[in-house]
Parts: C-alpha cells; sequence; structure tokens
C-alpha cells in the first residue's frame, strides 16, 4: 500500500484537508484524484466504469478527503483496474478478496477512509462470503459494486447477480439461476447504508456515493452498468446507445437509497472492547497508538 504515482502526486495538505497551492488553501477537484498518467483506461466502449470513476472521484473532492488517508481496494475484474487510476493509497487484491482486505486495513486503522471497489463477480460470486459478513459486521467500508450482470474481464461467464434466461458464455442457452439482488442482501445482512443507482443517472450516482462515504458502518452503492462486449451481444441488446436507453428506462428498477440506519460500527464496537480490557488489565495506554 502507498500512494499512487501519477500526474497529479499527493498534494501537500492545509489544515482543512484542502490542498496548498502557493502556501494558499485551496479546494480540491475530482481531477486531484485521477492519475492522469494513466490514461486512457482501459475499458472497453460503451462500458459505463469511467462515468462510476469520475462519480467516486468527484464524491472524494466534495468530502474534501485527504489522499494520504484514503484507501482505494480492489480485486481482479473490468472494475478492479481502477486502482491504476487514482492518487490515493491503494491495494490491489486477489479475485474475491477485496472486502477481506479492506476489514483488516479498516480494523487495524479506523481513522482512513477505506473503500473497496468491486463487479458483481468479484463482491457476489467469488467474493460472496466476505460481502455477507462485512455487512453483518458493519465494518466503516463503502463498497462501489459496478453490476454489469457477468465476468466481463474473463470471457462473460454467468455471475451471480445474471438474471435468469440470459445467455452467457457459460449458459449459451440461457442462464437456469435466479439472481442475487445484493441490496436486498446487504439490507438483511446490517448494512447500515444500501443504495443503487445506474451509469446513466450521474448526478444521483454520485450523490449516493457521497453519502455513503460520510456515513458510519457498511455501505454499498450498486451501479448498474452495461457490458456491451459480452452481455449485450451473446443476449442481443444492441450496440451501447441501445444498451445505455435500455438500462436508463428500465422498468420496476429501484434507485436511490433504500437503506439508512445507524448500528455502531464495528471498529466503533470494538474500541469499546479494547477500552474495557485495558481497564481490567491495567494496561493504561494503547500499545498501536502512534
Amino acid at each position: 500500500m502507498g500512494d499512487r504515482a501519477g500526474g497529479r502526486p499527493a498534494p501537500e495538505t492545509g489544515g482543512t484537508g484542502s490542498r496548498l497551492e502557493g502556501g494558499r488553501a485551496v479546494s480540491r477537484t475530482y481531477l486531484d484524484y485521477l492519475n492522469e498518467k494513466a490514461m486512457p483506461h482501459m475499458w472497453c466502449p460503451g462500458c459505463g466504469n469511467g462515468n462510476i470513476l469520475k462519480a467516486l472521484l468527484a464524491a472524494f473532492a466534495a468530502l474534501d478527503l485527504d489522499p494520504r488517508k484514503t484507501v482505494v481496494v480492489t480485486g481482479i475484474g473490468c472494475w478492479g483496474k481502477a486502482d491504476d487510476y487514482v492518487t490515493t493509497n491503494a491495494v490491489h487484491g486477489t479475485h474475491g478478496r477485496a472486502l477481506a482486505l479492506a476489514t483488516g486495513i479498516k480494523a487495524y486503522r479506523p481513522d482512513l477512509t477505506v473503500v473497496a471497489l468491486m463487479g458483481d463477480g468479484d463482491c457476489a460470486t467469488i467474493g460472496g462470503n466476505h460481502f455477507i459478513h462485512a455487512a453483518r459486521r458493519n465494518v466503516g467500508i463503502t463498497a462501489v459494486v459496478a453490476n454489469n450482470h457477468n465476468y466481463g474481464m474473463t470471457g462473460g461467464q454467468f455471475s451471480a447477480t445474471t438474471p435468469a434466461g440470459s445467455r452467457t458464455s457459460t449458459s449459451p442457452y440461457g442462464h437456469a439461476e435466479e439472481a442475487f439482488d445484493l441490496c436486498e442482501l446487504a439490507r438483511a445482512a446490517g448494512a447500515n447504508y444500501v443504495a443503487r443507482t445506474t451509469v446513466c443517472h450521474y448526478r444521483q450516482m454520485e450523490k449516493l456515493i457521497t453519502e455513503a462515504l460520510a456515513g458510519e458502518g457498511f455501505s454499498l452503492v450498486e451501479v448498474m452498468t452495461p457490458c456491451p462486449t459480452y452481455f449485450g451481444r451473446l443476449n442481443r441488446r444492441g450496440g451501447p446507445p441501445e444498451m445505455w436507453r435500455s438500462l436508463k428506462e428500465e422498468p420496476g428498477l429501484r434507485t436511490g437509497c433504500l437503506v439508512k440506519a445507524s448500528r455502531p460500527s464495528f471498529e466503533a464496537r470494538y474500541a469499546e472492547i479494547q477500552k474495557a480490557a485495558r481497564a481490567l488489565t491495567g494496561e493504561e495506554r494503547d500499545p498501536d497508538a502512534r
């Protein structure tokens, strides 16, 4: 884990967390969090991941987050490449393990802002168990999940969110399984904040990610995004314009903030347990205190 080399290196910070230019505090913009040297990105034409990245970095700027105290954790997959494009600290993990890594970071350094970026395969399929338990523990992590209904990077295989009946490279005649509702799963497991949006609704997406980052406990923002390269082609959904129009107008898709609770976070409860344990053992200070 370390500061990312990029077009805008981690800036000197002022007292409020804003960056300094010529000794003067200047409010950050999303460009302060973007690794411009890594552009252009690797995502396919028509993919919505670029929109999600812009909304995420704009949310960082809206909250004036210090890049040195922000950690982006990714796994494997198309959206998992996002760690290359940020100037914050970043960890690129193995497939399905982004939330396990993020939990460890937040447990040890609760002062950090920790964000896990995952696709539906990474989060709900290979990492489904970690997803359930991160929500159950209510760890102070913001999970931004790009849901395109398939494994986009590895050839269009079905995932845990692929709709029943859909064609994929591993279900060429139709998918026999029902899909997870990620938002309902997070709600049932105990997440404090649950929201859904689409890449077609940029202002809503930025607002929801900002709210999720600002809250306590585990938060999920599921972002529905098209995959023209595999899911769209195999299901004859048309090209990018047709897929974006269909997603924007999809009937019955619930978007917005779906859950907003105030359960104590895992790290807050754990700190109380540590305090009580030290009082019982006569230890006066935190051995890990900085």
